[in-house]
């Protein structure tokens, strides 16, 4: 029967090895948390790969946040904590080099957290990019945590670790309301997260509480803030979108697979930065494809695609999901082969970078796309179904 169930990521295809670390600047929810994927030199030493889960808690956030109550998928889940590694150097030293990066600010979905689209972020840091994952702290990751100031009773004060669940909507409850509320404290975390890196940029202290012994000041003089873009999956896609409205240093937007449900009517007139919008088949209604056609009325690109074959997951690690328990897991799988579809969203989303970023990406593995992923990318939007968004 082979094995029951497995997660395997694959090393990252870019010339750049892939260097990774988490920030967490500032006590509190108000402060940033997010993790932090570079090109870098290889490592003198073997280290240990960072597991995919970092910690129990979001195992059972992830069970709980995608309802995989039966006993089956349970069990399932519990195995890939077993723990599947991710390919890059963890807390690698950065690439040698005078010029400074892009930036991409990247937030996650509904029920997500940093580390599952951890495929998609080596990919494009190891063509050059620094890759900001934001871990929202609103109730929409599967679950989070931050550090805050406690007093101890001799007038001093420690950190104490405190966890965010997963928020769900409860009987009654609006859900616009909700997603609204979240969508707008999820922009401002992206923002927040620039903020942060602007201070580490030009030499202020930023102490990163979860490792305060490895030194940000690598990234000192290399962040490039006049090519800043944003992206972001599902909820992300809103988040990501909203952003662009919400401070001008995002010079556009990759979106996958965005719901737009969240972002309220009043925004779409000030959304008006070049969007790529990479979509599934099976994923957008036409409720949602109309609020996407009204985005850049002033005639800023917007560019939208469907890869064929795909369905939601496919956009996150858990494409790579493979044995007989996955589809106990996953309500659906694609039919593509995840590492096809993978690559289809990084070339994509490199040429479009590279467009509206002004980035002399080389363009010798980001050729025209072959005849083959033609066949596999429509230049519209799917034929869509009738869920709602």
């Amino acid at each position: 029967m082979g094995n029951l169930v497995s997660l395997k990521l694959h090393p990252a295809t870019g010339p750049h090895l892939v260097g990774c670390t988490d920030v967490m600047v500032g006590p509190g929810k108000e402060g940033s948390f997010f993790r932090l994927f570079y090109p870098c030199r290889p490592a003198p030493n073997q280290r240990q790969p960072p597991p995919w889960i970092p910690r129990p808690q979001y195992l059972a956030g992830l069970i709980g946040a995608r309802g995989w109550n039966s006993k089956t998928a349970q069990y399932a889940a519990s195995v890939i904590s077993g723990n599947p590694q991710i390919p890059v150097i963890w807390n690698g030293d950065f690439m040698m080099a005078k010029d400074r990066i892009p930036l991409i600010i990247y937030s996650h979905g509904l029920g997500s957290f940093r580390s599952i689209y951890s495929s998609f972020f080596s990919e494009l840091a190891s063509y050059g990019f620094l890759v900001a994952a934001v871990e929202h702290r609103d109730g929409s990751a599967c679950a989070t945590f931050h550090f805050s100031e406690v007093s101890s009773g001799d007038a001093s004060s420690t950190l104490q670790e405190f966890w965010v669940p997963f928020k769900k909507l409860q009987p009654g409850m609006k859900e616009f309301y909700l997603r609204n509320y979240q969508v707008h404290q999820r922009a401002s975390e992206c923002v927040k997260a620039v903020r942060v890196l602007q201070d580490i940029d030009t030499g202020r202290v930023a102490t990163n509480i979860l490792d305060p012994d490895f030194n940000l000041e690598f990234l000192k003089g290399r962040i490039d803030f006049n090519r800043v873009a944003i992206m972001g999956h599902s909820f992300g896609g809103a988040t990501a979108l909203l952003s662009l409205m919400k401070d001008d240093i995002f010079r556009c937007a990759v979106v996958l697979d965005a719901w737009m449900f969240p972002l309220e009517d009043t925004c779409y007139q000030h959304i008006q930065k070049p969007i790529l919008s990479i979509n599934t088949e099976t994923f957008q209604t036409n409720q949602s494809i109309k609020k996407i056609m009204r985005l850049n009325s002033a005639g800023a690109e917007l560019k939208y695609l469907t890869v064929k074959g795909c369905v939601h997951s496919s956009q996150t690690d858990l494409a790579f999901l493979s044995g007989f328990l996955a589809n106990k897991i996953l309500d659906s799988q694609g039919t593509m082969d995840p590492k096809t579809c993978l690559k289809i969203s990084v070339i994509l989303s490199l040429h479009f970078l590279s467009k509206h970023l002004d980035l002399p990406i080389n363009a010798s593995k980001l050729e025209n796309l072959s005849e083959e992923i033609q066949a596999d990318v429509i230049l519209d939007f799917p034929v869509v179904n009738t869920s709602k968004l």
